[in-house]
């Protein structure tokens, strides 16, 4: 379990902030994980999934993880999970096997903590530490330079972008792609 000391001033934390855990997402954490999805699916377009997730549809999400090279790893402070990154199947045909794609999400009212960094250094490391991992690939809406500052970060680089290929709230949407070889 990976813990690390953090303060935040968008909200007020009680005294359970103070330390966050990233460990491997537990059907515990499941309402919280779908309600921070939901959120992105109702509000933003950082994923073009457009119709909210069930609590049985993340059940399912997670019964896919944890497993192989697929892992799904929660943040958790104050008693509940905050975050998640994920690696998932890149494509379904068996020569991507090596190749997963990463997901990860923060609660809105824990941004500027630093959690997104803390999760992205432990779901990276899970990759670099199995054998059946070689390449991270992201799918980036364009307009999403907070994820694009924190995979240039971390060593992805870019590797093109493919224009108006997503339509969400009405507006033709690009996404660029990111790779790292772990």
């Amino acid at each position: 379990m990976y813990r690390e000391s953090f303060t935040g001033k968008s909200c007020q934390p009680t005294d359970s902030a103070d330390v966050l855990a990233i460990r491997p997402a537990q059907e515990a954490d499941i309402p919280y994980l779908r309600d921070i999805y939901n959120y992105e699916i109702e509000h933003s377009t950082v994923i073009f999934d457009i119709h909210p997730k069930s609590l049985e549809d993340r059940l399912a999400w997670l019964g896919a993880h944890n497993c192989g090279n697929h892992p799904l790893l929660a943040a958790v402070a104050d008693g509940r999970a905050v975050g998640y990154a994920s690696l998932s199947p890149y494509r379904l045909l068996e020569a991507y096997h090596e190749t997963v794609e990463l997901s990860l999400y923060v609660d809105r009212a824990y941004r500027g903590r630093g959690i997104a960094r803390k999760l992205m250094q432990a779901i990276l490391d899970d990759a670099r530490s199995r054998s059946d991992i070689h390449t991270v690939i992201s799918v980036i809406t364009s307009d999403n330079v907070a994820s694009i500052y924190l995979h240039e970060k971390f060593g992805f680089t870019c590797c093109g972008t493919m224009r108006e290929v997503g339509r969400k709230f009405g507006k033709l949407l690009d996404i660029v792609n990111y790779q790292l070889i772990v």
